[in-house]
């Protein structure tokens, strides 16, 4: 399963227990086979280090609301040049929105 999918499943059972907010909007989406689904749209949901990189640090003492089992890709290059790709399973914290503040390097 594709790791988009794991993180929208969990953030809606987050949402649902009132761990994560709701945003008020409503989201659809039409599946290959033209059926349609529609959800309540929740705020984000990132690893300490993705909200680093979008330029945002989570608040000291804050804890993951959730830890997700997502694929993590490890390149390595051979002695002839050739990069190959591994996929592996790596057990992730997760914060929410409202555990990040808009900041630089701590």
């Amino acid at each position: 399963m594709k790791n988009e999918i794991v993180i929208l499943d969990a953030k809606q059972k987050l949402a649902e227990k009132g761990k994560i907010k709701y945003t008020g909007r409503t989201l659809a989406i039409e599946l290959m086979d033209g059926s349609k689904y529609t959800f309540k749209e929740t705020e984000e949901i990132h690893t300490f280090m993705e909200w680093k990189r979008l330029g945002y640090k989570v608040k000291k003492g804050s804890k993951a609301i959730t830890k997700l089992q997502i694929w993590v890709p490890t390149v390595k290059e051979n002695e002839d040049g050739i990069k190959t790709t591994k996929f592996w399973l790596k057990n992730s914290a997760f914060f929410s929105e409202s555990q990040v503040e808009k900041g630089g390097e701590e």
